[in-house]
């Protein structure tokens, strides 16, 4: 029985990996590091401190400022919150589902809780979770399972009565390391990477979610 959704954001919720990936993809060339399609998407859902430290281990800068490089990217994406990212279709639509069923709502995401609350603040949505939670403040981030099975505990709620929603398959591995439920929304491109065939459904996009979709997950 679900009893309890958990959602990430980026990708998710807001339409923001495209300018995730770009501004990465720019701080790693500063360093001279060339990113490419597939080495971006299998670091989604990394914090970003862990990628600099994975990137400075391929190919070493002096004197490496991890926090600052953090700082960097994170106000360059702050902006990108505040002037040009949108929420993703149906959105809006499946958080009223969740909300007319009285389940208890939480954000489990990679994303530093200052663009959680910016995300949440922009486009007025905070009553409709009870938790927020960032891998900021876990020692690892997606696809280690912390930032799920603490937002669960935050919520009072038993990991394996929680629907996890995720965009990513790091993300879909989190949750399933959690123990939870899962649903997977993956972005047109990576719809059919073999990974999400762990997720125990898998949607092209949030509007196609509905009454039948629920009972067959709480089903699962």
């Amino acid at each position: 029985m679900i009893k309890a959704v958990i959602f990430d954001m980026d990708g998710l919720l807001l339409d923001t990996e495209p300018a995730w990936q770009e501004t990465e993809k720019q701080f790693a060339l500063s360093k001279g590091i060339e990113l490419s399609p597939e080495s971006q998407k299998q670091s989604l859902g990394l914090k970003s401190i862990e990628l600099f430290k994975y990137w400075h281990q391929i190919k070493p800068w002096p004197n490496p400022d991890f926090k600052e490089n953090e700082k960097w990217v994170n106000n360059a994406m702050k902006n990108y919150y505040l002037n040009e990212a949108v929420l993703m279709n149906g959105s809006l639509e499946i958080l009223e589902f969740f909300r007319k069923k009285k389940l208890k709502m939480a954000l489990a995401s990679s994303s530093p809780m200052m663009l959680i609350d910016t995300f949440l603040e922009k486009f007025k949505l905070s009553s409709y979770f009870t938790v927020k939670h960032s891998a900021e403040f876990e020692e690892y981030g997606k696809p280690h399972p912390g930032v799920y099975i603490n937002a669960a505990a935050k919520l009072g709620v038993e990991p394996v009565f929680c629907l996890a929603i995720e965009d990513s398959f790091n993300g879909i591995l989190a949750a399933k390391a959690a123990r939870m439920k899962t649903m997977a929304v993956p972005e047109s491109p990576h719809f059919n990477d073999t990974g999400f065939i762990i997720a125990d459904m898998k949607l092209p996009s949030l509007l196609d979610f509905n009454e039948e979709k629920f009972v067959q997950l709480n089903d699962k």
